[in-house]
Formats: C-alpha cells, sequence, structure tokens
C-alpha cells in the first residue's frame, strides 16, 4: 500500500522511541514525540491527533506493511517493543518490495550507459535468493523510448566522472559540419538528455563560450594531465533550460515573446502538451483554432518543433521567426514541385 511521507516519519518515529528502553513511553509522548519530528523534517506545527498514531500503531503492528511490530502496552499505559531488538528498519524485504525494486532496476536500465545502474542488477539477483516463494515473471508494462544503436553513450561514466571530479578532458570531437575532428581540452559541467541523444555542456580552454557536445559525434575521450579545471560562472544549470526549448543557447542569449496561431486540429494537442513550459493561451476562436504565446530563446530546436506541425501552425511574431518560416515552407514545397 503506498505510504505517505508523513507517514513515514511518523513510523520511524515511534520506532525510535520504542528502541529506547530507558524510558516508559505513553499514548501522549509518542504524538509528542511525532509532532516534534513532522516540525523538525517538514515544517508541519499544528501537530497531530492521539488518533493518528493509535492507527500509526495498529499498522505497524500489521502486515500490510510488512512490519508485523510487536508492539504490547504494559501496565495499560506504557508503549513497548516485546523483543528488545526489534526495529523496523530490521525488517526483511518481502516478496512485493523485491517485485517493486526489480521493476525499478528494469526502469533504470534504460540509461544503460551508466555501470552503476547495470551493477544493480546483481544486487537484486542475490536479494531475491533470500526469497522461498517462486515468483511469476511477467513481461514488461512500461517502454520508454530509447534508441540502442545510438553510439558515444560509452562515454557517459567517464564524463560523469569527469563533471563529478572537476577532471579537464582532452577531447576528439567531430561535428557534423566539420570537415575533420578536432582535439582541444574541455571542461565539462552538466550531462543532458534530449530526445533520445546525449549532450555534455562545458567549456573549451582558453573561451568562456559555452559549448553543447553531442556525445555521438565524439571520437576520443581522455584525462587532460596537468590541465588546471576552470568552471563558467555564467551557467547555472538550474535556471539555464528555463527559458528554451532543446538544448541550443548561447550564454549571452535572451528569450523572445512568440506568438502563433494553431489550427483547430492541433489546438487540443498544443493546449495539453504545452511547446514549453511558458506558454499560455491568448486566444480561442469560434472556429476551434487558438493563439498561444511562449517566451523562449529562438532556436533550432524550436524551430524544428514548429516545423513538425506542418500547416497546423502559423507564427504571427516576432518577424525574424516568421520570415525563417516563411523560407522554409517555400523550400519544401519546391521539393514536391522539382524532379530530384
Amino acid at each position: 500500500m503506498p505510504v505517505s511521507r508523513n507517514a513515514l516519519i511518523r513510523y520511524k518515529t515511534i520506532d525510535t522511541c520504542l528502541r529506547n528502553r530507558f524510558r516508559k513511553w505513553t499514548l501522549e509522548d509518542l504524538v509528542d514525540a511525532c509532532s516534534d519530528a513532522l516540525y523538525e523534517y517538514e515544517g508541519i506545527d499544528k501537530g497531530i491527533s492521539k488518533r493518528t498514531v493509535q492507527m500509526d500503531i495498529q499498522l505497524m503492528r500489521s502486515e500490510k506493511l510488512g512490519y508485523n511490530a510487536p508492539i504490547v502496552v504494559k501496565d495499560h499505559k506504557y508503549y513497548t517493543y516485546e523483543d528488545p531488538e526489534y526495529s523496523i528498519t530490521n525488517t526483511p524485504l518481502s516478496e512485493q518490495d523485491l517485485k517493486v525494486m526489480s521493476e525499478t532496476v528494469e526502469l533504470l536500465k534504460q540509461f544503460n550507459g551508466f555501470s552503476y545502474f547495470s551493477g544493480m542488477g546483481d544486487i537484486i539477483s542475490r536479494l531475491e535468493d533470500h526469497v522461498t516463494s517462486v515468483r511469476q515473471k511477467t513481461t514488461p508494462i512500461i517502454d520508454f523510448e530509447k534508441n540502442n544503436s545510438l553510439t558515444g553513450l560509452n562515454y557517459l561514466n567517464d564524463l560523469y566522472q569527469a563533471i563529478l571530479n572537476q577532471q579537464p578532458l582532452s577531447l576528439k570531437y567531430r561535428s557534423f559540419k566539420a570537415r575533420s575532428a578536432a582535439t582541444f581540452v574541455f571542461y565539462p559541467y552538466l550531462l543532458k538528455e534530449y530526445r533520445n541523444r546525449w549532450f555534455v555542456f562545458g567549456s573549451k580552454k582558453n573561451t568562456r563560450m559555452l559549448y553543447n557536445l553531442a556525445l555521438d559525434r565524439i571520437l576520443e575521450l581522455a584525462p587532460a594531465k596537468d590541465e588546471p579545471y576552470y568552471g563558467n560562472s555564467n551557467f547555472d544549470p538550474s535556471t539555464f533550460f528555463d527559458d528554451i526549448v532543446g538544448v541550443t543557447k548561447g550564454i549571452n542569449q535572451h528569450p523572445e515573446e512568440v506568438r502563433f496561431w494553431v489550427n483547430p486540429e492541433h489546438a487540443p494537442y498544443v493546449l495539453t502538451k504545452p511547446i514549453h513550459k511558458s506558454q499560455h493561451l491568448i486566444e480561442q476562436r469560434e472556429d476551434g483554432s487558438m493563439v498561444f504565446q511562449i517566451t523562449v530563446v529562438i532556436n533550432h530546436e524550436l524551430q524544428r518543433e514548429i516545423l513538425g506541425f506542418g500547416d497546423g501552425i502559423r507564427v504571427l511574431y516576432p518577424a525574424s521567426l516568421v520570415r525563417f518560416m516563411k523560407s522554409k515552407f517555400r523550400s519544401g514545397s519546391q521539393l514536391y514541385t522539382e524532379d530530384i
């Protein structure tokens, strides 16, 4: 059964109290202890009722949570554990626990480039050996989009460790537009996944510019020995992506207001799955079409997102984006009127 965070705090607090054999615990004492814990960890200052703690004790005694806690009342007043060695933290994993953990590992395996996650499979296997009941093998019921044929995923661990340890790297990299590969010293700051591709953000030696490099374009990677590591105070990962769609943005780029009209067919989709979190509805017309506005940096990913709707979206402004869309649709139209 699902258990809330506040309930878990109460169970742990009750457990801590009952394990303390140097004090006698009344119901009122347990209520006070739980109220103090909720205030300390969650900032909840309204306290809790006796009824809540009584229900907690009842649940801890039962099999519903898998605790089967041996809570007894002595002298019709004081709560304690009948077994002085008992603790809910010592409760062995149940079959349901293992099932949930196994399903979680299967989800984590989607990031198969990280050796940390693949190593958990063996941990789960060892835990499952302690379960005597035969588990029913089921087919997956959740499937995440993935592309196992992508190259560059083998660099995920090395890049992760380099960011963690602030280790400069010597990279051999070839972009799609470059005629040949270039080798340079790179200071990695952040790994980011977008549409099933991985990117690493960082700066090159002797420049303050920010680069986002696709992992599938990295040809070689090694620690850059005897090189100091330099951060970039202008790059804050917690806010950097707030005003963009995708991953492309220069340090000095600023967001613009983008307004667009969506036809009746596509309007419900754009309404329920916004192009950007800043999106808001400006106008809803009688024919079912809608006008939206977002505030974003205009980049390649935004342009591709809008183009993906074909004739379902018309950009109203800014003028620069209107001109770009006109040019692309004109070129696209020519593809279907001329022989290739």
